[in-house]
């Protein structure tokens, strides 16, 4: 039986609270979502390999098209992409949006680099972070500090956006070599940072998700099979997000499932039966969002399709009988 809570508490009152873009839904102490995905996009819309998604809490959707190098949106409740932004990158693994509507990309590929972001303002991409590998995981924080992941160089780094001229990184993880120390990263992916400003890590290749407290080089494990605490064990670990009760969910790639915490521990919620392409199935999920609903998009990498599923109503917090 898999076990182990991993519920981080939040250190600041609810009046300190920021908004934040993307959506962390409360739910029930046990939800639940319907095992049968429905197909949001097929690699007719998406390319061969979707690895980029975020939802906002606006419901617009946003998927990277590494096929054609483009961004594709969707707008609430609608079934066809309802805009298309065509950008100057190679192959993007990874995407985040802030409240303004500005879209970071990844386009740290040997021959360019950096990072860039699409201004909702002037409706142009700009270069913001110079990065010297391919971003597989990116985040904007509360303090408007923009984190990549760089799984090539094992290592997560960052950089204030208030600063106008683009300094050097700060490392945030990571040694920038490969060890499975409390200090260093394997192939780093997803991350998350919360509003204590703690990052979280997809450790990869170490199979586990790191929390590195704000200010620590040395991380704790907090889900794995060497942490601290009786836990889940992983297998290439790929994306992470915490709820509103700031409890963990993870893309347990090479399980081909989604996961997540709760009182009782770990349990697998979606993808439970095995690799494959079947509507109850996944192949190799790279990274999720929830949607305001608290339904949860996957990019199905290995079926190269956009699955949702769908949040039974009473998993819902708010729907919560009392």
């Amino acid at each position: 039986m898999e076990t182990g809570s991993a519920k981080i508490r939040i250190r600041r009152g609810p009046d300190q609270i920021p908004a934040l873009s993307f959506n962390q839904p409360k739910f029930s102490s046990t939800p639940i979502w319907n095992s049968n995905g429905i197909t949001f996009a097929n690699r007719s819309i998406v390319g061969q390999a979707p690895r980029a998604i975020f939802v906002n809490t606006n419901n617009r959707i946003y998927i990277a098209d590494r096929d054609n190098n483009t961004i594709v949106m969707w707008d609430e409740e609608s079934d066809n992409p309802t805009k298309i932004i065509h950008g100057n990158f190679t192959q993007p693994t990874s995407i985040f949006v802030t409240l303004n509507g500005d879209i970071y990309i990844d386009d740290g590929d040997y021959k360019s680099g950096r990072v860039q972001k699409w201004s909702a303002e002037i409706n142009n991409f700009v270069s913001v972070m110079n990065v010297s590998s391919k971003c597989y995981g990116l985040f904007v924080n509360i303090n408007d500090t923009l984190y990549c992941s760089m799984s090539d160089r094992h290592q997560v780094v960052k950089r204030s956006l208030n600063d106008a001229v683009m300094k050097s990184n700060s490392i945030a993880a990571g040694t920038g070599t490969m060890g499975s120390a409390s200090n260093q990263l394997i192939n780093p992916r997803g991350i998350f940072v919360d509003v204590n400003l703690d990052l979280y890590v997809a450790d990869v290749s170490n199979d586990r998700v790191q929390l590195f407290q704000s200010g620590k080089s040395d991380g704790t494990t907090v889900a794995g099979s060497r942490s601290v605490n009786p836990t889940i064990i992983l297998y290439q670990p790929s994306g992470i997000i915490l709820d509103a009760e700031k409890y963990l969910f993870i893309v347990d790639s090479g399980n081909n499932r989604i996961v997540g915490s709760g009182l009782n521990g770990f349990r697998c919620l979606v993808g439970c039966y095995g690799r494959g392409s079947q509507s109850h199935q996944l192949n190799n999920p790279f990274s999720f969002s929830f949607d305001r609903s608290g339904n949860m998009f996957v990019t199905d990498f290995g079926n190269a399709r956009i699955q949702k599923f769908l949040l039974m109503k009473d998993s819902f917090g708010k729907l919560k009988k009392s």
